[in-house]
């Protein structure tokens, strides 16, 4: 992971939300760490600590509402490739910590990417998250895509006759990631399946 070019886009006019355009719209700032590569917990937690301190630089300087924001992080993970293994508690940890040294109080919800990871992983993760020991001034929820979706599109595979499994797929992830949200997750008991598989996409773009 190399370092992050901070100066280039935090001159840009239109890099934050201007004051004059934040009638009646809500500002969802989405800073991401992509985990390709192969660094560890330590250098994903610098990394986005540098990067989130400079986003609320340059949000202050835009003079932004911070009470009227949602941020939308990543988790802090290792990379990919990284031989070393995490435990949720170890990635709630780095992750709390990263916020708690960037992120002002007065944003009221922080709403992770999953960023890659299984569909369980962010479950568990975002559960440990919620039950780390440090204060947490910020609602800590979910804002998945691939996360979320998985299972249920793997459940529906383009055949209407496969909706309503389809659904039950949807539902339950919802229903997980709502308990994770509250640190109330104790596991779904599947090891294998669609949601235990990586949802990693090198260099994935948007």
């Amino acid at each position: 992971m190399e370092k992050p070019p901070l100066k280039g886009w935090m001159g840009s006019q239109n890099a934050v939300p201007n004051t004059r355009r934040m009638v009646l719209t809500l500002p969802i700032v989405e800073p991401e760490i992509l985990p390709d590569g192969d660094h560890d917990l330590k250098r994903c937690q610098y990394v986005t600590e540098k990067v989130l301190a400079a986003v609320y630089k340059a949000l202050s300087d835009h003079h932004v509402y911070l009470e009227g924001t949602l941020l939308k992080p990543n988790m802090v993970t290792p990379g990919h490739a990284c031989p070393i293994k995490y435990t949720p508690e170890e990635i709630a940890m780095a992750t709390v910590t990263a916020l708690r040294r960037t992120v002002p109080p007065a944003v009221p919800g922080v709403t992770f990417l999953s960023g890659g990871q299984s569909e369980e992983e962010a479950s568990f993760n975002l559960n440990a998250i919620n039950r780390c020991p440090l204060p947490r001034p910020w609602a800590l929820t979910f804002s998945y895509g691939r996360a979320l979706q998985a299972s249920a599109l793997n459940a529906w595979r383009g055949q209407r006759d496969n909706a309503g499994a389809a659904t039950e797929e949807f539902i339950k992830r919802a229903e997980v990631n709502g308990l994770a949200a509250q640190g109330k997750y104790e596991g779904s008991g599947e090891d294998g399946g669609a949601a235990a598989q990586s949802l990693y996409i090198a260099n994935h773009a948007y």
